[in-house]
């Protein structure tokens, strides 16, 4: 008798850009859905187009949340004014919170959250200086070694061309690509775009979590 093929649990993706995030999730055994309200052609997974502060969250095992970043990154600070943007990450939280289902918020350092995780390409062997915070129902915690990069470090930017006085290479797309470990992105997909590598990682220790809980 034919052995009965093991159900992958199932993410749901939010403010999922081009992917990032979802490639990770895939990687570590998730049916990855997306959600954003903006076209992703390059999206590698089932992709609803949708806002993702009305998308309805049940029938999933967990839920990733990008929410943007602008309200709080650096270079939002630097180059514009940040409360010209809104936060929407404090009202994620609240959605995700209210679901019942296990959750990873992600943003950039200085954003207003528990920070659990703190990731960074270097720690995965990355040649993109890129850190990452990581928020979770779960609270997860593992001790990470301080980031050390090799001298340049390829930065990736909002736009591909050099950035005069930062100490670091921004280059051409081919240069992005293999820095972040993706190579179905566009520039300003890139841009945006996180390392599947930081939710490979993630995605281990939440499966370890959801078995330990009732499956949704």
């Amino acid at each position: 008798m034919a052995a009965h093929a093991i159900s992958r649990p199932r993410l749901l993706d939010l403010f999922c850009g081009a992917g990032g995030a979802a490639m990770g999730y895939h990687r570590a055994g998730f049916d990855v859905i997306g959600v954003d309200n903006r076209p992703q052609p390059r999206y590698p997974f089932e992709f609803v187009q949708a806002d993702a502060m009305t998308f309805p969250l049940d029938g999933y095992d967990a839920i990733h949340a990008s929410p943007p970043c602008q309200a709080f990154s650096q270079a939002t600070k630097m180059q514009g004014d940040p409360s010209a943007h809104a936060d929407l990450l404090t009202p994620t939280r609240e959605r995700l919170t209210g679901s019942g289902a296990s959750w990873v918020i992600e943003n950039v350092p200085g954003a207003p959250m528990r920070a659990d995780l703190k990731l960074c390409g270097c720690m995965f062997g990355l040649g993109v200086k890129r850190e990452r915070w990581f928020e979770t129902s779960w609270r997860a915690f593992d001790l990470r070694p301080a980031c050390h990069h090799p001298d340049p470090v390829i930065g990736v930017y909002g736009y591909s061309g050099p950035r005069p006085g930062t100490g670091r290479i921004s280059g051409r797309h081919g240069t992005w690509s293999r820095a972040m470990g993706i190579d179905w992105m566009e520039v300003l997909e890139l841009a945006q775009a996180i390392p599947p590598a930081y939710t490979e990682y993630i995605g281990a220790q939440l499966l370890d979590h959801l078995a330990e809980r009732p499956r949704t």
